[in-house]
């Protein structure tokens, strides 16, 4: 399967041009070869654009998302659209129950004929001085789904810090995780390690897609990478805009868990 990571250029509260970079990069992507396109972290509003959360809430039916699943449609490609701030009462009845309510930090993969396959709302929300925890609901499910030969699952951005989460994945059967990102300076090493981290542990593919832009008190780093189950960088992108190639072959995941069987030793 070929993976293609797009790293946009995202602009604070700019939906229809980030909508529309991103569809750009899922039509040039296409057109290259990729099976699967990979969209960073609240792509349509930013993700340090907190202001805007609530505005621009949607539901997963909604209009960014209706343009993504018909972007993949047109172009006969899988997308992960993540993410997006959900908002969980206007889902009611389509992926969210009644109980939810309030907004969350929410990921989609759509197949190639634009059928939802997967919803995935972040788990860890980032504290500090950040407004997320006080803006999002955290997700609870930790879903994977069947894409080409994979069986995908999907994180976000500091869920990266949660090493449990990924063994979860790994447990549910997943060889490919999925980590759409709003990651900023100064952490650049942090944003390296983690992902390379996750993947040597749990012997998996893991792809980590950043954005590029300037909000008020932040800068994205870039740096989108996929690293394969020894950890080993396949393909890797600077700090500009841009799409990262990488072939990713579940089987290589069976033969590298049958040539070092680690987690077979778990206690």
């Amino acid at each position: 399967m070929r993976l293609a990571l797009a790293q946009l250029s995202i602009r604070a509260s700019d939906v229809s041009g980030n909508v529309g970079r991103a569809t750009d990069r899922i039509e040039e992507a296409a057109a290259r070869g990729a099976d699967l396109v990979v969209l960073p972290e609240i792509f349509n509003v930013g993700y340090f654009a907190f202001e805007s959360y609530a505005r621009e809430a949607e539901a997963v039916d909604g209009p960014t998302l209706t343009t993504i699943a018909n972007a993949a449609a047109d172009h006969d490609v899988g997308v992960l659209a993540g993410s997006i701030v959900e908002d969980l009462d206007a889902s009611a009845g389509t992926v969210a129950t009644p109980s939810e309510s309030g907004y969350a930090n929410t990921s989609v993969l759509f197949d190639r004929d634009g059928t939802r396959q997967l919803v995935y709302r972040k788990h860890h929300l980032f504290g500090y001085d950040s407004a997320e925890q006080d803006l999002l609901t955290p997700g609870e499910e930790v879903p994977v789904t069947d894409f080409d030969d994979h069986t995908v699952g999907v994180s976000t951005c500091y869920d990266l810090r949660f090493p449990e989460l990924y063994r979860r994945l790994m447990e549910a059967g997943a060889t490919l995780v999925l980590v759409p990102s709003a990651w900023p300076y100064p952490r650049v090493e942090h944003w390296t390690l983690l992902p390379q981290a996750r993947a040597v542990e749990n012997l998996l593919y893991v792809a980590a897609v950043n954005g590029t832009g300037d909000f008020e008190d932040a800068e994205l780093l870039g740096r989108s990478s996929v690293y394969d189950p020894w950890g080993t960088i396949l393909s890797r992108i600077g700090d500009e805009p841009g799409l990262v190639f990488a072939d990713v072959d579940a089987e290589r995941v069976r033969d590298v868990r049958a040539e070092f069987p680690a987690l077979e030793d778990r206690r």
